[in-house]
């Protein structure tokens, strides 16, 4: 068997072990996977649209599942004062809590070596860069190792969009992400 093809049945096995892992209480897999997006998003990168990307389905399907984590508690909608019509979500504690809860494959790959840890992350990084190259995808990067991202202030300036950076948002997936 090939490398290749060996190493993408391993990575769909784990993904399988972990949306297994996802239905933990009143959670299902895509609400978990949304709330995970949502907790690595910046300020920028929280509307529907932008996790229904991201995750890889439609916008439908995203809006109904981001309402649902309203229903249940784990996020909070907030609408821009300057246009209501645009919606973005962040966490609530009771989503917070539950993206940081104990994780099977975390946990597995926490007890590796760091430095098969770190080749690991560099080679699927790799592979993922690749991947979203060749079908045209939209990279979703962190905001640090953005061709917009200027480190001259406190907490980052994003020189695209014109705006400072959050605390903690220069290490935070962005939508507008374009490598440096």
């Amino acid at each position: 068997m090939r490398n290749d093809h060996s190493i993408r049945i391993l990575i769909n096995r784990l993904a399988r072990l972990d949306s297994a892992a996802g239905w933990d209480g009143d959670l299902n897999p895509t609400q978990r996977a949304a709330l995970e997006y949502l907790s690595e998003a910046n300020q920028f990168s929280r509307s529907p649209s932008h996790v229904a990307d991201y995750l890889g389905t439609t916008r439908g399907t995203m809006s109904q599942t981001l309402k649902a984590l309203m229903r249940k508690g784990y996020a909070a909608e907030h609408r821009q004062k300057s246009d209501q019509r645009s919606i973005s979500y962040e966490l609530t504690e009771a989503g917070i809590a539950a993206v940081t809860e104990p994780n099977p494959i975390a946990d597995a790959i926490g007890n590796l070596p760091t430095s098969v840890q770190d080749a690991l992350k560099d080679g699927l990084l790799q592979g993922l860069r690749l991947a979203l190259a060749a079908n045209g995808g939209q990279s979703f990067g962190r905001c640090k190792t953005c061709a917009y991202h200027d480190a001259a202030s406190e907490n980052g300036f994003c020189t695209l969009l014109g705006l400072k950076l959050e605390p903690g948002e220069n290490n935070k997936i962005c939508i507008e992400h374009k490598e440096a």
